[in-house]
Order: structure tokens, then sequence, then C-alpha cells
């Protein structure tokens, strides 16, 4: 799979490269690096003590949401594969102690709650740049950057998202893709959500950048 760089004109399709705030970013990096873990698996921090105090968490919530209540945690781990496609209904922010790649795709694409795995999308995201995903992107765990490493990656969203599950009757289809608040999932048939019970969405092969990286 060709692996493209979020500094690629590709990637203004589904979120763009945040300029400026040098010092939150250090701020934040330095965190990420001595105060996360670095699972052999993948694991996810909805909201992280050590990033929400800093004060970088502040000025990025007062500013690139707007003085919203948000929150800051982390997905940190190793993993190649997709097996899943999620989407909120908000950006998230995102920016690494380590080179990351993420598997994106775009939510027009999707038809009948379902979508096809080629027309995912592979961008490689260097440590230390901050990235917002918009609402329209697709994506899931983030992926390695090379065989022999992990990564560790801050993942800020509106105070809430992915914590517990709404209690509601489903009406139509998309409610059923909910698996948390703010979260709606396409999993592939090989994922483990799938076998959790996730909507099978993703159809084609569960891509696997192993060997492309």
């Amino acid at each position: 799979m060709k692996i493209l760089k979020v500094t690629d004109p590709e990637f203004t399709n589904y979120g763009r490269i945040i300029e400026g705030y040098e010092e939150e970013k250090k701020q934040i990096e330095e965190a990420l690096r001595d105060k996360t873990p670095i699972p052999e698996g993948t694991d996810y921090v909805a909201e992280e003590k050590v990033l929400q105090e800093l004060p970088a968490a502040d000025r990025i919530a007062n500013s690139l949401f707007g003085g919203s209540p948000m929150q800051f945690g982390w997905c940190n781990g190793h993993n190649t594969k997709l097996n899943c496609l999620e989407y909120h209904r908000s950006s998230e922010i995102n920016l690494g102690a380590t080179d990351f790649i993420l598997l994106l795709a775009k939510r027009e694409e999707i038809v009948d709650h379902k979508i096809d795995s080629s027309k995912v999308k592979a961008f490689l995201c260097p440590k230390g740049t901050m990235i917002e995903v918009y609402a329209t992107a697709l994506h899931y765990a983030p992926c390695q950057a090379s065989k022999d490493s992990g990564f560790q990656v801050l993942v800020g969203l509106p105070k809430g998202t992915n914590v517990g599950m709404p209690s509601f009757t489903p009406v139509n289809q998309e409610d059923k893709l909910m698996t948390a608040t703010n979260k709606w999932l396409l999993a592939h048939a090989e994922s483990s959500e799938a076998k959790n019970g996730a909507w099978i969405g993703i159809t084609g092969e569960n891509i696997d950048i192993v060997a492309d990286i």
C-alpha cells in the first residue's frame, strides 16, 4: 500500500496540519513520551489526567475548540491493521510522540452503511506534527511507522466522546452503528469488534501495512 504524508495535497480531503503552538506541542509530546505506556497491542484512554492538566491543554481547548470542553487522551501501542473505521460529529486532534500512520477514508464514500477498504488511504504523520482530522474523515487506531517501533498519539476530542453509551432506542441503521458516545463504527468481519457484535461495514480486505513499513 502506498503511504502518503500529511504534507501531501491528498491529506487536505481528510484533515489539516495545525501550524504554531510550538510550546504546547512540546509539552504534550514530552508528556506522551514520558508518562504514557506503549503496550504490545493497542490501548486507548479517553481522558488522561497527565495530559488534561497540562497548561497546553487549556490553551488548545480555548483556541482549536473555541472554548468548548475538551478531553485529552491517548491511543498507544503496536498495530498495522485497519480492522475498523469510525467517525464522530466533531474533529479530532492528533499529535504523536512518535511517527505514526493513519488509515483514512471519507464518510461520503459510505454506501448503505458500508465501505470498501479500497477507498482507504494511508498517511504518515511525523512526531511533533499536530493535525486536525475532520469529522468527515473515517479513521481508527493509528498504525506504527516502522516494524520495530510502536506509537504514542494524543487524541483530543469534545469532552464525553467515547465514554459510555447513550441510552436510546435506535430508529434507523446509523443509530445501530453507535458503539459509544459520539462514536459510530464500521467493522471488518475479521476484527474483534465485529466478533463482539459491531456492525460489519467494511468490505474487501482487512488492510495490513506490515509489508509497507
